[in-house]
This record gives structure tokens, sequence and C-alpha cells, in this order.
């Protein structure tokens, strides 16, 4: 049973790199098989529907994968502008050292299916929405009213969603940076910046 969840487990990390450097339709399955150390009969033992299905699970790896370091960053400063440019400059460095090349997969998958009611357009909706939650947790816990924290957290996913597109196609961290700056000066902006207690 290791076997088979490591065997999984490779394939959809493999995925998850290979999306986030080339797109959806630059990967192709034989080249997953490659990267995992797989042979093509693992990845259809694993995922019948092929190809999609191998880049659905790994869009949910990505997904928590950016969660995890988006909670971590929510969670270890109390003021959420701080919180917020906090990550900024983790996506940033994080860009920086992979050499450009580890941007966003669910960004690059949702960008390059646009338009089709696929399971992978739904897994991009799922992980950003989630993100959105998150952010949203963390602005309400410090006291901003419901409707504006939930606006104010589209903005944050959104700006920063695009800044990483913006910094990995001119190579440079500046436009996660900026972004962060003016998120933060947005937030701050609301006078609201103290957890309630308890929270």
């Amino acid at each position: 049973m290791q076997t088979e969840t490591s065997t999984r487990e490779r394939i959809v990390v493999a995925a998850a790199r290979l999306l986030q450097r080339q797109g959806y339709v630059g990967t192709g399955i034989k080249q997953i098989a490659t990267e995992s150390q797989s042979t093509l009969g693992s990845i259809y033992h694993f995922f019948p529907g092929g190809k999609e299905a191998v880049a659905v699970a790994a869009i949910r790896y990505s997904d928590q994968e950016f969660a995890a370091l988006l909670k971590g960053a929510l969670d270890g400063e109390d003021d959420p502008a701080e919180a917020v440019l906090s990550c900024t400059r983790q996506l940033a460095a994080g860009l920086r050292e992979s050499g450009w090349v580890d941007g966003c997969p669910v960004t690059a998958a949702a960008l390059e299916t646009l338009g089709a009611d696929s399971d992978i357009q739904q897994a991009c909706a799922d992980a950003l929405n989630s993100w959105e939650r998150l952010v949203l947790d963390k602005l309400v816990g410090c006291g901003f009213p419901a409707q504006g924290a939930r606006e104010l957290a589209t903005t944050v996913i959104s700006a920063v969603e695009g800044a990483e597109v913006t910094a990995q196609v001119n190579r440079s961290e500046e436009p996660l940076l900026a972004a962060g700056r003016q998120l933060a000066r947005l937030i701050r902006s609301y006078g609201i910046g103290s957890p309630r207690p308890g929270s």
C-alpha cells in the first residue's frame, strides 16, 4: 500500500511542477511519467481519466501547498496588512529562487482552460475561493465587517495572483512587492488591524 501511495504522490507532485513551469497544454502524459519515474500504466491505474484527471489532482495539491504558505503568513502576523506583506515577500523570494519558472500552476491551468466547463476549471475555482476564505477569516477575526472583508479578500487574492504572473514575465520581484505594499496600505486604510480577543 505504501508503494502505491508513494507512486501516486510522485505522479501528482511531478504533474504540479510541470504545470507550474509549462502549463497544462505544454505538459504531456509521457513527460509526467518520466518526471515521476512512473510508467504510463501506473498513471492510468491511479488516474483512469488520463491527463485531465492528473491535472485536477495536481491543482488540488498546489491549492493545499499555497494555502499552507498563505495560512502560515496570516497566522504569523497579528496585523493582516503585515501578513499580506509577508506572503508577497515569500512568493517573490520563491519565484526568484526558482529562476522565475515556478509560478502558480492554478493560474496557468485556469488561463489555458478558460471557457471550458471542465473539472480543471472547477478545481481552479475551488482553489481561488479557498484562498479567499483564508484571507476573509483573518480579516473578520481582526474586526473587519463581513461584506467589506469579503470584497477585500477577493481583491487581495486577485492582486497577488496577477502580480505573481507579472513578476514572472518581468523576471522581477518588484510587482509582487509593490502589490504587497499597496494591499497593506489598502487594508490599513480601514483603520482596523488588531485581532479580536480570543481570535
